[in-house]
């Protein structure tokens, strides 16, 4: 296979996002290879899940170790979530995705050897289904954070559609392709299938040529690039929403989820079958969905997307809550992945567009957090309230609550933010940048910047300082305070302080295009002659 290049990437004129096609971005080849990647992925990912769940079966009878292989499956992405999406944005991203998948094919290896070797026990196959969790808490954030470098701005909705896409066709073919083999020719089978597939993944990503741009200050080091992520996160008030949104989503839609096998059971008829079919026509309704959205985001802004997708998914909740039979269920199902992919998204984007690339890896880890968290905590509370009142109670609260807190959330958690902030780095210099050379001494920076402003317009410049605070901390700095000389009115003194001069170095390269118009606004406050006075100082131990 020839190496593919950036620069078979055709050149896209600027086009509105809701008027491009939603399989538009398949047409650039370095997308296409990596969403091929990404499919073949995920299958191997449903392909080993249900491959160790009923090899557990046939280890233990104890529902208890059962129900550990999915908690093993998911808890690295809670113990290694926020790591990983440092690392993702720290190392050349090509890299680290390559070596991702080659670890997912030795942990598959290693299932094939216990397997072969009679050596396979119930927790030598939980530790292993960790490992391979690993793996996957490990790719996701770089995958992630990879896909805004391949398509146009305005190609980005439709680029995380067909990731949707690629989800949930994998948790149709994933269980059929596992299922198949474990009937014919037994599970050994299904991991072997899984690290061949890996392997390969992992040699089309490595002819992939991405140019890594090494920092010019070096790696950033593990635990700052984590504070600085969480930092980013807390001070952008579009993040904010967007996890409270996902959160609140996902806690009410997973009490389907968490309650479908006895929901398959007590329909008309139902068993094992019948729970395969709604799974299946859930992952068709979203597939569907994606077909569509660009004419939704035509038609509708993001928050009503978000309101109606909850509306039509609690709606689908009570539906599956009362049905009798499969006849009604399965519509109900595949209105509910309709739902379900739209919110999912819709904020998925939102996300996406409020993070600049140098921190996307952790910040988009954070929102795979946020899922993981709210389903798993979802799936426990739902679970919970089925087992003191009933299966059905529980869906009909869940769909009645669900609308109640989304409504809410659009109206108490807004963005305070413009849907068209500019992340893209920033194009020129700041007028009165750091020193070319670092000084002698090591310790903390404090910088003062002075302004002189009329004092009539202190209520305006108070909220642009406050946006300024928002931006200097979500830039990496560890303090922010703003002091006014009570003995002159009109004169402010910004006081910025930084963890070392190599971190003040860093929030200039992080500047991004929103940064520098927020600039703007500052310095038009400003009335001396001159610009605003800017002293560095280092803090002496």
């Amino acid at each position: 296979m020839p190496p593919i290049s950036p620069q078979e990437t055709p050149v896209t004129p600027p086009v509105p996002a809701s008027r491009v096609g939603p399989l538009e971005p398949l047409r650039i080849p370095v997308f296409r290879m990596l969403w091929s990647t990404w499919l073949i992925a995920n299958v191997s990912m449903w392909m080993n899940d249900v491959a160790a769940a009923w090899m557990m079966t046939s280890l233990t009878t104890s529902p208890i170790w059962v129900a550990l292989v999915q908690s093993a499956s998911t808890l690295p992405v809670f113990l290694l979530g926020l790591p990983s999406g440092a690392l993702a944005d720290i190392l050349d991203r090509r890299r680290w995705l390559v070596a991702t998948q080659f670890w997912l094919a030795g942990s598959a290896v290693v299932l094939c050897a216990a397997v072969v070797f009679d050596l396979m026990s119930a927790p030598l196959l939980l530790a292993l289904t960790f490992a391979n969790g690993i793996g996957l808490a490990l790719r996701w954030p770089v995958f992630s954070a990879i896909v805004p470098e391949l398509v146009p701005r305005s190609h980005l909705p439709a680029a995380l559609g067909l990731n949707g896409i690629s989800m949930n066709a994998s948790r149709i073919i994933g269980p059929l392709v596992a299922g198949t083999l474990i009937a014919s020719a037994g599970t050994v089978w299904v991991f072997a299938l899984n690290a061949v597939l890996c392997v390969a993944s992992g040699f089309v990503v490595l002819h992939w040529r991405r140019e890594h741009t090494p920092n010019p200050l070096g790696r950033e080091r593990l635990i700052s690039a984590m504070r600085v992520g969480v930092q980013f996160v807390r001070q952008s008030p579009r993040m904010r929403a967007v996890l409270t949104r996902i959160s609140i989503f996902f806690l009410h839609s997973t009490a389907v989820l968490a309650l479908l096998p006895l929901l398959a059971r007590n329909l008309q008829g139902g068993g094992a079958g019948t729970f395969t079919l709604l799974l299946a026509a859930m992952g068709s309704g979203a597939i569907v969905a994606v077909l569509f959205l660009p004419r939704l985001r035509q038609a509708l802004v993001r928050d009503q997307l978000v309101m109606r997708g909850t509306l039509l998914q609690s709606g689908a909740t009570a539906v599956m809550a009362v049905a009798p039979n499969a006849w009604v269920a399965v519509p109900a199902m595949f209105l509910g992945g309709m739902a379900w992919i739209t919110v999912a998204n819709t904020l998925s984007v939102s996300a996406q567009l409020a993070l600049p690339d140098w921190v996307r890896a952790r910040g988009m880890s954070m929102y795979q957090m946020a899922i993981m968290g709210a389903s798993a905590l979802g799936a426990a509370l739902w679970g919970q309230v089925a087992e003191l009142s009933s299966i059905y109670a529980s869906l009909g609260i869940a769909a009645t609550t669900g609308v109640l807190c989304m409504w809410l959330a659009l109206r108490y958690v807004t963005d305070g933010v413009g849907e068209d902030d500019d992340t893209r780095p920033a194009q020129h210099g700041w007028a009165a940048g750091p020193p070319a050379s670092a000084p002698d001494e090591a310790g903390r920076v404090v910088v003062t910047v002075e302004y002189l402003i009329d004092p009539a317009r202190a209520a305006a410049f108070h909220l642009v300082m406050h946006q300024t605070r928002r931006a200097r901390l979500s830039q990496g700095a560890i303090g922010w305070e703003l002091l006014h000389d009570i003995a002159e009115p009109g004169r402010y003194l910004e006081q910025i302080v930084d963890e070392t001069w190599t971190e003040h170095l860093r929030r200039f390269h992080r500047a991004t295009a929103a940064d520098m118009a927020l600039r703007e606004r500052r310095l038009a406050f400003h009335v001396g002659e001159t610009l605003p006075v800017v002293t560095r100082y280092i803090v002496h131990r």
